[in-house]
């Protein structure tokens, strides 16, 4: 086994690799945000199977950052590729909390996951064609909203520019004619 990853930063979610991907095997992305695991549960306290997919054989499907599975299932599957088995230790405020999962998960328990990553997919009705498409639209949004907003930028500061000159030569007339008033005002007295 490989040494003890911090995931979570502060001890919640430890995870131990048990056996390692293949370097080129895919990993959950963006485009792939739907995963396939086996796993076994056990609570640390009494290392009591609470719940595993490995008896009748069959996967367990969800969509990563969906919420659907406890928070330290969405941190460490991210760190997973397909083919990874890893053991997962999870303190309870990143599993079930001080509710816990009655009746087979007591409150404050912390639980030990055995997870393999079968397979990662792309969302049901998406291929990966289709959400690089998305992705590739929203850039092209997002690159003419920039546009537009940049015009929108140097309009507004033609506009300033134009106002600045208006009133600098609205102020021109009015010292001139300052000048001339008093000129002539001069003239007058004499």
């Amino acid at each position: 086994m490989g040494d003890e990853i911090d995931l979570s930063g502060d001890g919640g979610v430890l995870k131990q690799i048990v056996r390692r991907a293949k370097p080129d095997a895919l990993a959950p992305s963006d485009d792939f945000p739907v995963v396939d695991v086996h796993y076994e549960g056990i609570l640390a306290e009494d290392g009591k199977v609470f719940d595993t997919t490995r008896e009748d054989n069959l996967v367990f499907s969800f969509e990563l950052g969906s919420g659907s599975v406890i928070r330290s299932w969405d941190i460490a599957l991210k760190t997973m590729k397909v083919g990874e088995v890893a053991k997962l230790t999870c303190k309870p405020e990143y599993a079930y909390g001080s509710g816990g999962s009655p009746p087979d998960i007591p409150p404050d328990a912390t639980l030990i996951f055995e997870v393999e990553l079968v397979a990662c997919r792309p969302r049901k009705g998406a291929s990966v064609g289709s959400v690089s498409e998305d992705r590739a639209r929203l850039e092209d949004l997002k690159k003419q909203r920039e546009i537009a907003a940049a015009a929108k930028e140097d309009d507004k500061k033609k506009r300033e520019e134009a106002k600045a000159a208006a009133a600098a030569r609205i102020q021109a007339k009015l010292d001139a004619k300052k000048g001339q008033g008093k000129g002539k005002g001069k003239g007058k007295s004499k």
